[in-house]
């Protein structure tokens, strides 16, 4: 706990003895000293971050990176005219991108909050240009449909519903846990704005068939005149796949792969919140939902949902593309995918557990369910994981149709050494052998706290 003064020296031992304020502003405030310690303390009950192998979001950066974090939180990234330098940054990093994605030339794209941000705006100019595509051939435009598989975060059927787009959902299977080619046709029609493919699946970390698909719609433009843009949803898989899987083909190398979103807070290795939309081509985003507005002395072309945010995870992107450059890049990613094979390989040793997806391209991190019913199951493992060692993996059921099976993930990030590696997969063994002995939760208990606690 923090080194609290004796009573009577300071506010703070007044908090800590009675109920802090929720509700209402205090009628004084404390000294400035007093009050970071007193929020620290209450942070104290969140958990370590470096022991939360639940998110995908990074949870560490060098100094010098949280030196330049510090110096530029107040600086609005919207004020394109008073900070010119900022926004030419932006312009790099869209260009680096855009680069490392393979786009043939000259394209554009934005910086946004995150992938959900980026996601909604890539959405929407599908939404826009498929409406400017039946205009132009005197069709009706009133039954638009997006085509996705079960494997998608939930801002894609955000979306949907925001914006009025009717959801084609393709389901998985107990033994298939992303979509391929021959899913996708029977959901494909000429009102359909896009079809969305995933790289990196935040429940496995596997790839959509992304080049099956796009040949799938290459064939379909070409044989029925119909033609349907991908957009894929890259938030973990986008800094990913150029390091691990070179050669394989996911971006705007495929035809109809018209636009990627990233997030640059997660592999791509800075604090939240940053994340990118890219463009295959310039001419790929719709005029008509760029606005020009004359803010502050100077008129200026906007793309974004928010208006004011910090320049401040911008400026520690462009620092780790500079920082790390390709190769750096190439061997942090190639060293935690080696962590994650190690884990998976101890994991799979113990007898009890199997791998999901073994050998196919996968995010840094390892996928595993129980083989068979032991008395306990994933849930209770991770419970079991969080009250012995505060580790949190988390367990979850598959979406539909493959919602029977549950299955535990440990993602490894940069700041995963092989020493925790190696105690994770110890620890995943000391639990086993725990739930053996003492059995899991009852089947009645199970049900009430799934219920009560929906990330279980």
């Amino acid at each position: 706990m923090p080194p609290f003064n004796e009573p009577g020296e300071s506010a703070i031992a007044k908090f800590a003895a009675e109920k802090l304020p929720i509700d209402r502003l205090p009628d004084a405030g404390m000294p400035a000293e007093d009050v970071r310690l007193l929020i620290t303390s209450e942070l104290y009950l969140d958990s370590d971050p470096v022991r939360n192998l639940a998110t995908f979001v990074t949870t560490w950066m060098e100094p010098d990176a949280e030196r330049l974090i510090a110096e530029n939180l107040h600086r609005n990234f919207i004020d394109h005219a008073e900070y010119p330098q900022t926004a030419e940054i932006e312009q790099r990093c869209i260009r680096i991108l855009a680069d490392l994605f393979n786009a043939p030339g000259e394209t554009t794209g934005c910086r946004t909050q995150g992938s959900s941000e980026a996601i909604m705006l890539g959405a929407l100019n599908l939404k826009w240009n498929w409406r400017k595509r039946m205009e132009a051939a005197g069709k009706d435009t009133n039954k638009p449909n997006l085509v996705f598989g079960g494997d998608v975060h939930v801002v894609w059927d955000k979306f949907c519903r925001y914006f009025d787009v009717e959801p084609r959902i393709v389901p998985l299977q107990d033994d298939k846990y992303t979509i391929n080619a021959e899913d996708v046709a029977s959901f494909v029609d000429e009102n359909t704005i896009g079809v969305a493919a995933v790289v990196g699946t935040t429940f496995t970390g596997h790839a959509d068939d992304v080049a099956g698909i796009n040949d799938y719609l290459v064939k379909l433009k070409a044989e029925k005149g119909i033609d349907v843009p991908m957009h894929v949803d890259g938030a973990s898989g986008a800094f990913v796949w150029p390091f691990l899987y070179p050669n394989e083909k996911w971006d705007f190398r495929l035809e109809q792969v018209r636009s990627i979103n990233a997030s640059g807070h997660k592999f791509g290795l800075v604090y939240p919140g940053v994340g990118w939309l890219i463009f295959r081509e310039k001419e790929d985003l719709n005029p008509d939902l760029v606005f020009m507005e004359n803010y502050l002395g100077k008129e200026d072309a906007t793309f974004t949902l928010n208006f004011s945010t910090g320049s401040a995870m911008l400026l520690a992107q462009y620092y780790q593309f500079v920082r790390l450059g390709r190769k750096g890049y190439e061997a942090v990613i190639q060293l935690m995918y080696a962590n994650a094979k190690e884990l998976a390989s101890r994991i799979s040793s113990m007898g009890k557990f199997e791998l999901i997806g073994e050998g196919a391209p996968q995010l840094p991190l390892v996928s595993f369910k129980l083989k068979e019913d032991n008395g306990y199951d994933e849930f209770d493992i991770a419970g079991q994981l969080a009250a012995e060692r505060g580790w949190m993996v988390p367990a979850y059921t598959l979406p539909p149709n493959a919602e029977d099976v549950t299955v535990l993930r440990a993602l490894v990030k940069e700041s995963f050494t092989y020493g925790m590696m190696e105690k994770l997969a110890e620890d995943i063994e000391s639990a086993c052998a725990t739930l053996e002995v003492k059995g899991g939760l009852h089947e009645a208990d199970r049900k009430k706290l799934v219920k009560t606690n929906p990330a279980l």
